[in-house]
C-alpha cells in the first residue's frame, strides 16, 4: 500500500496550491529546520484589493546574516501586526460573499499570536486545512532524526515517516537527487501546480496565486471544490 509524504517549509497563509499538495499526501512534514530566508513566503503573503495586490507581512527578528533556522525565528513582539492584518482583511473582503463567517473564524486565529513564526504558521496551516476538509497528518521535521546533505536528509525523513512515495514541488528538480530516494525504496513524484480553474473573485481580473484566504472569503464552504485533491 502506498504511503505518500511531502516535506515543505512552512508558509504564512499560503495559496491554494500549497494546500492541494498537502491534500495529495498522507503526511505533510513542515521542514522548518532549514535556514530562514528574507523576502520569501515564510512570513508574508498577498491578498487582492481594489488597488491591486497587497502584502501582509509578519514582522520577525533576524539575527546576523540570516543564519537562523525558520523554527528559531521570533516574531517582533512590539509590532501590532495582527491587528493590522485583521483590519486589512476586513476592509478588502467586506464585500465577499462569505465575509461574515470567514472573518469571524480568521479573527480567532489572530488572537494571542505565538512568539515564534513556525508556531504561527502551523496554527494557520492546521486551521485552513481543516476548513478545506484536508485530513492529512501535519508534522514537524524536528520530530525526526536529521542527517546528511540536502537530498539525503529529505529521503531519511521520508523513510522515517514510512513513505514509499515522496511528493515534491517542481522547483526542487534542479537539486533533488532521486537516486538517494531510490536507494531507500522511495519513488519521487513531482507535483503539478498547473490547471487550476478560476473561482469567483473580487476586484477585476482573476489573480491565481494569492493567499488561500481569498478563496475562503469568496467561496466559503465550496472552497475545497477549487482544489484538485481535497475532499469535496
Amino acid at each position: 500500500m502506498s504511503r505518500r509524504v511531502a516535506i515543505v517549509q512552512s508558509n504564512y497563509i499560503p495559496w491554494r496550491g500549497y494546500f492541494d499538495l498537502m491534500a495529495s499526501v498522507d503526511e505533510f512534514v513542515l521542514y522548518d529546520d532549514v535556514q530562514y530566508t528574507r523576502r520569501d513566503w515564510r512570513n508574508r503573503n498577498q491578498i487582492k484589493t481594489p488597488q491591486g495586490l497587497q502584502w501582509l507581512t509578519v514582522p520577525v527578528r533576524v539575527k546576523g546574516k540570516y543564519s537562523q533556522a525558520i523554527r528559531e525565528t521570533e516574531i517582533e513582539a512590539s509590532a501590532d501586526w495582527a491587528a493590522d492584518h485583521v483590519k486589512a482583511l476586513s476592509l478588502n473582503y467586506r464585500r465577499a460573499p462569505f465575509f461574515g463567517q470567514t472573518m469571524e473564524w480568521l479573527r480567532t486565529l489572530y488572537e494571542a499570536p505565538p512568539d515564534m513564526l513556525s508556531a504561527l504558521n502551523r496554527r494557520f496551516l492546521g486551521a485552513v486545512a481543516a476548513r478545506l476538509h484536508i485530513s492529512t497528518r501535519l508534522s514537524d521535521s524536528g520530530s525526526y532524526e536529521l542527517a546528511g546533505d540536502k537530498s539525503e536528509r529529505l529521503a531519511r525523513i521520508a523513510q522515517q515517516a514510512g513513505a514509499n512515495v515522496y511528493v515534491s514541488g517542481p522547483a526542487a528538480k534542479g537539486y533533488l537527487d532521486e537516486s538517494v530516494f531510490a536507494a531507500l525504496g522511495i519513488a519521487v513524484e513531482w507535483f503539478d501546480y498547473s490547471g487550476y480553474s478560476p473561482y469567483p473573485q473580487l476586484w477585476g481580473e482573476f489573480v491565481p496565486n494569492v493567499s488561500v484566504v481569498d478563496l475562503l472569503f469568496n467561496c466559503g464552504q465550496d472552497a475545497a471544490r477549487h482544489l484538485k485533491f481535497a475532499r469535496k
